[in-house]
């Protein structure tokens, strides 16, 4: 079973960068689909941005142009280099993983196997 540790959230003024880790405890580089998806209080949990294997991504459309996620595989570690923030922005942001032999299996609204337990961003404006 993978494990995954989110670290890297924080809170900033609206505008701020911030850059999310998430270090899985085995490799992911081959055939897994890994994103980042945020719980906003009172609200339901929704998808932030995908990486499969081959690199492809996907991104929901609140933070197209603003979020760019990535992967270092040699570290099994992902990331969400987070520009631009919000308000709206504030959430807890979670790390997840699934193993898949499609890309196309790995989207936003994608159902994850693995879950971190979540690290929390807040923007304040």
């Amino acid at each position: 079973q993978v494990q995954l540790v989110e670290s890297g959230g924080g809170s900033v003024q609206a505008g701020g960068s911030l850059r999310l880790s998430c270090a899985a405890s085995e490799y992911t580089g081959v055939n897994y689909c890994m994103g980042w998806f945020r719980q906003a209080p009172g609200k339901e949990r929704e998808g932030v941005a995908t990486y499969y294997s081959d690199g492809s991504t996907t991104y929901a459309d609140s933070v197209k142009g603003r979020f760019t996620i990535s992967k270092d595989n040699a570290k099994s570690t992902l990331y969400l280099q987070m520009n631009s923030l919000k308000p709206e922005d504030t959430a807890m942001y979670y790390c997840a993983a699934r193993r898949t032999w499609r890309s196309g299996y790995c989207v936003i609204s994608s159902t994850m196997e693995y879950w971190g337990k979540g690290t929390l961003v807040t923007i304040s404006s």
